[in-house]
């Protein structure tokens, strides 16, 4: 089968989001509708070997996947994740690529498709995990003001000067003063930039309360245990709020107090 044929067959067998074109070596690359977390077009390659068909997508959901970690590399617990993944939907794992086998040119759209959701589901588990460190983040900062006995509400909404309303992950209450906290989590250096801008943001519209009440304080505190901050990103809040690390507690527990 001519790379041209197994392009039309393949492309028979799927909607016409699905673009089948000649790969630069050897047999085609379909692109496909699905998207990586950050936006990308997840890309499939189909190579004929030996009578079958080889579906991978050539290792790039898990290179998608460890290039938002810090060190570049997946945790035992995403490996762990993955491999339940590819196991649940019958793709093997090879070297770090997913891979689905066809036997049938009939079978090419059906399983192109499948290693697509496959690939979608992979790079989920960036979102599985960051929102586990989200939660485990909360968790601990409420510990801490747990411990010394600062008051405190959670999950709050205040609304802005231009009407919209601003989630904020704790609000607490010491003889001294008040402070509206919020939390910036993410594992992906892409992600970091937009949430520091969104924080940004909301301080900015918030920033009238502080008319009313002239002990309110703005904190934003960082989860540097992940390293995808810029300086700038410190550098931009700090204009509008105080800034504070995950890994300095007592710094953060004497903003809180500040006279």
């Amino acid at each position: 089968m001519t790379p041209a044929d197994l392009c039309a067959t393949i492309s028979a067998g799927l909607p016409p989001l699905f673009q089948c074109a000649l790969a630069p070596r050897e047999g085609v690359l379909v692109q496909t509708p699905f998207l990586y977390p950050d936006g990308g077009v997840v890309e499939l390659a189909v190579v004929p070997r030996n009578g079958r068909f080889a579906v991978t997508d050539h290792g790039e959901a898990l290179g998608w996947l460890g290039m938002q970690s810090v060190r570049g590399n997946m945790s035992p617990k995403q490996r762990a994740l993955v491999g339940d993944v590819c196991q649940t939907l019958g793709v093997d794992l090879n070297r770090g690529r997913l891979v689905l086998w066809c036997d049938s040119p009939a079978e090419l759209g059906e399983t192109v498709h499948l290693l697509g959701q496959a690939v979608v589901r992979v790079a989920d588990v960036w979102f599985t995990l960051r929102r586990r460190a989200s939660e485990t983040m909360k968790d601990e900062v409420a510990e801490w003001l747990t411990e010394a006995r600062i008051r405190f509400d959670t999950d709050l909404r205040k609304g802005g000067r231009s009407g919209r309303e601003w989630r904020i992950d704790y609000q607490t209450y010491t003889d001294t003063r008040t402070a509206l906290v919020s939390l910036l989590i993410t594992g992906s250096r892409g992600a970091a930039q937009r949430i520091t801008e969104h924080t940004l943001a909301g301080w900015v519209d918030l920033n009238h309360l502080k008319v009313a009440q002239p002990n309110l304080a703005f904190i934003s505190l960082f989860d540097d245990t992940a390293d995808v901050w810029r300086e700038e990103d410190f550098k931009m809040v700090d204009q509008w709020s105080e800034t504070g690390f995950a890994s300095r507690p007592d710094d953060f527990m004497r903003m809180l107090e500040a006279a």
